[in-house]
């Protein structure tokens, strides 16, 4: 059995960096309303939630990072509260040469907490914020973008897809995302409905020249109903099918389902740790790897399975669908990863993604911006997030 919390994520190359002492950790957790839910095959979120975390270093250099907080509903405080009691005596008061020593110190001395109370999720869900937040301070320190701080040779701009459509809001959603610049959209898919093939054929026959469309089950189905889909709309040149069954599916299930048609398999969200996205890669079945930087990784983990995705020939897609600090470091990530990929852009309305200044402004004919300010260009929360939030804890060395 893999030692799930034990990863040798490859070391990631910079230039000459000074050590830092971290001596300060803030976490936020921010709750709102949300007029219409957004469905999915699985569970439906009547509220947006989000944990941004700060860390400083002794000279008062600072950076920020997002914890994944979707699920459960209650999940936002446990987490704002965990990274902060249950943590951060690890590393406060201690130095780190490089920001990927933080991850893997973590990744060891957690092992047994996350171990005694079955909570693997949550505690590689708040290394991956603080992860974020240590590069963001590195790259900050140093001046430049984080993107150019991995990779000197980063572009300004990813291109990027319109998330979260729901089918039946899709064609008025199709159309605003369009306006705002998209070309790709993913619309769910996995609720069960008779003739969910034949409404994305309706979707697919809508779209203008150059437009792909994209579908998430949500692993919504058995591999029954999935390939059945597959074989359904194998004409329709659909730019992937996402998750159609359940993530821990035998693998010998995914393969099967990789071989019904030519539509290209995505999943990734709801993996974690390099030895099971190298099982996943070397069987081939998926040919879009999506982890998400807030839930497994952080840049530290997600930047080896980047590379290593598009070494294999395959896309690298980084999934997201939180506040606007994870999506700033998902855009970074893509860009420094150097490869074919696209950003995930979730256009439902969500305050705590929306108040970072996302949309509008954030997508041009090139794509998506990369914010050219230091770090991920994230100096301070947003005041008008002060009505959401329901959680702000802390600790000091």
């Amino acid at each position: 059995m893999v030692n799930r919390m034990t990863i040798a994520a490859p070391r990631i190359e910079i230039g000459p960096v000074a050590p830092v002492h971290l001596r300060k950790l803030e976490a936020f957790a921010f709750r709102e309303d949300v007029r219409t839910p957004v469905a999915l095959s699985f569970g439906i979120m009547r509220q947006r939630s989000a944990v941004f975390v700060r860390l400083e270093d002794a000279d008062g250099a600072f950076g920020w990072g997002e914890i994944f907080a979707n699920w459960p509903a209650a999940g936002a405080e446990h987490r704002c509260r965990l990274v902060v009691e249950d943590i951060a005596d690890i590393f406060l008061g201690n130095s780190f040469a490089h920001p990927s020593d933080l991850f893997h110190l973590l990744e060891a001395r957690t092992e047994i907490r996350a171990l005694q109370c079955g909570e693997w999720g949550p505690f590689r869900q708040a290394i991956a914020g603080l992860d974020i937040a240590l590069w963001d301070l590195f790259a900050r320190r140093a001046g430049q973008p984080l993107a150019s701080f991995l990779n000197p040779q980063s572009p300004a701009h990813v291109p990027a897809y319109a998330s979260g459509i729901h089918p039946d809001a899709a064609p008025a959603e199709i159309e605003k995302a369009r306006a705002q610049g998209f070309a790709q959209f993913k619309v769910k898919t996995g609720f069960g409905r008779p003739d969910e093939a034949g409404r994305i054929a309706e979707l697919a026959g809508g779209l203008q020249t150059g437009e792909r469309l994209c579908v998430d089950a949500n692993q919504g189905w058995d591999e029954v109903q999935a390939a059945a889909f597959l074989r359904e709309t194998e004409a329709l040149n659909l730019a992937w099918v996402e998750e159609p069954i359940i993530a821990t599916a035998p693998e010998a299930r995914w393969q099967r389902l990789s071989r019904v048609s030519a539509t290209p398999l995505a999943g990734g969200e709801n993996i974690a740790g390099h030895p099971d996205f190298e099982r996943a890669q070397a069987a081939g079945y998926l040919s879009v790897l999506q982890p998400d930087v807030a839930k497994w990784g952080g840049i530290t983990g997600c930047h080896g399975v980047a590379r290593r995705a598009i070494g294999a020939g395959r896309s690298y897609c980084p999934h997201y669908l939180g506040g606007g600090i994870g999506l700033a470091a998902s855009a970074h990530l893509l860009a420094a990863a150097g490869g074919p990929g696209l950003l995930e852009v979730d256009v439902n309305p969500n305050r705590l993604r929306q108040a970072f200044g996302d949309l509008p402004g954030a997508m041009s004919p090139r794509g998506w911006d990369i914010r050219a300010e230091p770090g991920l260009g994230i100096e301070a929360l947003p005041e008008e997030l002060d009505r959401y939030r329901t959680c702000h804890s802390q600790s000091a060395a």
